[in-house]
């Protein structure tokens, strides 16, 4: 993005920015960014204002500060310097959905995502309508309510075209591919994975290639997947951020995958230890994360025969699923404890 030239230390701080948000120092970038939304406001430059607001909500979406973020961005929405161009509010409604999602509001961040999808159209552009449907899609999926975003995928699906970049076209596959192994579709999940990775590379990006082969590995597991795939990537993911660095729920994700394979693999006290590393610190953990780890507890605790420890595991997680607003999960896991009883 070209420097604007209102003034030297408005072009210093948004420089300041952009650099940091290379560097994945998100949280300093979103520092940058608020200082030069405060230059640009003082000197009457709205236009500056919005748009650097706008970078700062997106530093903040990534250094997973979901509610800080979720609160700026719509203040970019309903505050008085709103914004009524439809592209720009079809993409502060995407930030705000998946701040939602991460903060495991699913209904509040499913919602965000259809008003960004209402905002434009294919003609409009079709870059915005992929990244409002795959929000959206995800929202859906989140929470439970796979028929829908079955029906969303489809409509992704026939969104895409040569217009859109190879790594929007990556993640469409690898969100299509997700809901697929969701709705048990496996053999669809993994033909979509493939496809996304074919367009990923590690050499282009590592931090996408570093969360597409943990997310993978995450689908394959839930779907019983238990290959040298899927432990590929496992490896592959845990490589990768070790290089760039990752946010702790990353690196709970991770661990939360080795203890799924472990678990599959046979190895109930191994899964049991990582698993119980990730409820360590469960006033910090977003509870769709310590939904799946309690589920995965509760499981492998039946299995090692300690039937009390897996009964109140599976109770914790159709607590922590409820709380997320994921109820057909919560569901499962009191199917789980119900046959426990």
């Amino acid at each position: 993005m070209p420097l604007h030239s209102v003034s030297p230390l408005y072009a210093a701080a948004e420089l300041r920015a952009y650099e940091h948000r290379t560097n994945h120092a998100f949280v300093q970038a979103a520092c940058s960014a608020h200082e030069a939304a405060e230059i640009a406001r003082d000197e009457g430059d709205l236009e500056s204002w919005w748009n650097m607001t706008f970078v700062q909500a997106e530093n903040l979406l990534d250094a997973e500060e979901f509610e800080a973020c979720a609160a700026l961005a719509s203040d970019l929405l309903g505050g008085p310097y709103s914004t009524m161009e439809p592209q720009a509010k079809a993409l502060t409604y995407i930030v705000v959905a998946k701040a939602r999602q991460g903060a495991g509001l699913l209904e509040e961040a499913a919602e965000a995502a259809r008003a960004a999808s209402d905002l434009v159209t294919d003609d409009d552009d079709v870059e915005i309508q992929v990244k409002a449907r795959q929000a959206l899609i995800a929202a859906l999926a989140d929470s439970g309510r796979l028929d829908e975003a079955w029906v969303e995928c489809l409509r992704l699906a026939d969104a895409v075209s040569a217009e859109v970049d190879d790594q929007l076209i990556g993640k469409v596959y690898w969100v299509i591919g997700n809901v697929a192994f969701l709705c048990n579709k496996v053999q669809e999940g993994l033909d979509y994975h493939e496809l996304a990775a074919a367009t990923f590379s590690p050499a282009r990006n590592l931090d996408i290639w570093a969360k597409f082969n943990k997310a993978s590995a995450a689908m394959r597991l839930a779907a019983d997947v238990a290959d040298a795939d899927t432990l590929r990537c496992i490896e592959r993911a845990e490589l990768a951020t070790d290089v760039i660095g990752g946010s702790s729920n990353d690196y709970l994700l991770m661990k939360l995958n080795r203890g799924h394979w472990s678990f599959l693999a046979g190895d109930s006290q191994t899964a049991i230890e990582l698993l119980e590393a990730v409820c360590a610190d469960a006033d910090t953990t977003l509870p769709q994360i310590l939904g799946e780890a309690r589920l995965l507890l509760g499981r492998a605790f039946s299995a090692a025969g300690n039937r009390e420890a897996a009964r109140e595991n599976l109770s914790k997680a159709a607590l922590h699923f409820g709380a997320a607003g994921a109820p057909q999960r919560a569901d499962q896991a009191r199917e789980y404890l119900a046959a426990e009883a």
